[in-house]
């Protein structure tokens, strides 16, 4: 096995929040799911994927864990940390307060939390956070495209609490709108709860009634809801996170799968991917630690999921690529607050 050596003498590399000097061969890391399995289509499945490709290019072990309760957190993390493991990778927010104690407790291991936010932590865990807007944003532009291809010029969004991920995704999503046709009308509205699909569903039948050719979902099972319901009704959707053809409509096989266009898809894996990376090559400038390590569109974390089964022209993906790659080059931005969600200059959007 090959063995990569991180640091040249036992004061090579200092962790700051704990003042303890650590040189070691980085050579194994463990992944806890949060609830779920490592083949669900969820985060839990991409960072298994960038954590097995760590794997296969520098030649490491690695286990996983796949959680069944929020009440097994704890003992899953130690598990790993029990059997000697050096790097520990952990799949969601609600697993962040137990990933945040392991990591103070155990300042010799590595801790990389998938959507965890992470502010002054110790020096040894970096959470993987996100650019939603810019997500938001491409397929928005793909919405107001789709809209227009059906002769249609009113969209809308169902979403979860308004909580600054999702208020990102809300903003981008009707900033890329506009950007796009600026005259579209953008209907929208947050849900007081996270995991409320009916209430996701009864908005999007209202948002229907009141034109809506394409409905985005964003905010969890709420979004996934509203998505769920519209589908079924013929009229386009859009999911969130993760490519929801694979999960909300069970890989085709759901009522109303050949009308999610796409989604706007956090690519969890080359997050995961990047910073085992770091640690292995004993990059620790490429290592966040403390802080949070953000996918965006240039280092390939941002992206949109494939048509599947939607009956839409190709040239509408071929545009909303041209318009990532703006986003990519700096001749285009969101004009939103990649930390708050809010728009940077409310009375303005991008131009074409």
């Amino acid at each position: 096995m090959k063995k990569v050596l991180m640091g040249l003498s036992v004061a090579a590399l200092v962790l700051g929040a704990f003042g303890v000097s650590l040189a070691q061969e980085i050579d194994s890391v463990c992944l806890v799911t949060d609830k779920g399995k490592v083949n669900d289509g969820t985060f839990n499945q991409y960072a298994y994927e960038g954590m097995m490709r760590a794997v296969e290019d520098f030649d490491i072990d690695s286990t996983f864990i796949e959680t069944q309760s929020e009440a097994d957190y704890d003992a899953n993390i130690n598990t790993c940390i029990e059997q000697g493991y050096d790097i520990v990778v952990t799949v969601g927010f609600l697993i962040a307060d137990a990933t945040r104690a392991a990591a103070e407790a155990n300042p010799n291991v590595f801790f990389i939390g998938v959507d965890q936010f992470v502010v002054d932590g110790p020096t040894n865990y970096v959470g993987i956070q996100f650019r939603e807007d810019q997500a938001g944003f491409l397929v928005g532009a793909l919405a107001a495209l789709a809209a227009a291809e059906v002769g249609g010029n009113t969209i809308a969004g169902v979403y979860g609490i308004d909580i600054p991920p999702v208020v990102k995704f809300r903003n981008g999503y009707e900033q890329g709108a506009r950007y796009v046709n600026p005259d579209i009308v953008v209907l929208g509205k947050y849900e007081d709860s996270f995991t409320a699909p009916d209430k996701g569903a009864s908005t999007a039948r209202t948002f229907i009634e009141e034109g809506a050719v394409v409905i985005f979902g964003a905010g969890g099972p709420t979004g996934s809801g509203a998505i769920a319901e519209a589908a079924k009704q013929g009229v386009f959707v859009i999911g969130v996170d993760q490519d929801e053809y694979f999960t909300t409509f069970g890989s085709g096989e759901t009522e109303g799968a050949e009308f999610l266009i796409s989604s706007a898809q956090k690519a969890v894996d080359v997050g995961v991917y990047d910073m085992i990376a770091a640690l292995v090559e004993g990059d620790m400038d490429a290592f966040p630690g403390g802080s949070v390590y953000i996918l965006d569109v240039v280092n390939g974390g941002i992206t949109f999921a494939p048509k599947h089964d939607a009956d839409l022209p190709d040239e509408l993906y071929e545009r909303v690529a041209e318009i990532k790659q703006m986003l990519i080059d700096g001749e285009l931005d969101t004009g939103v607050d990649p930390n708050t969600g809010e728009l940077i200059a409310p009375e303005a959007t991008p131009t074409p």
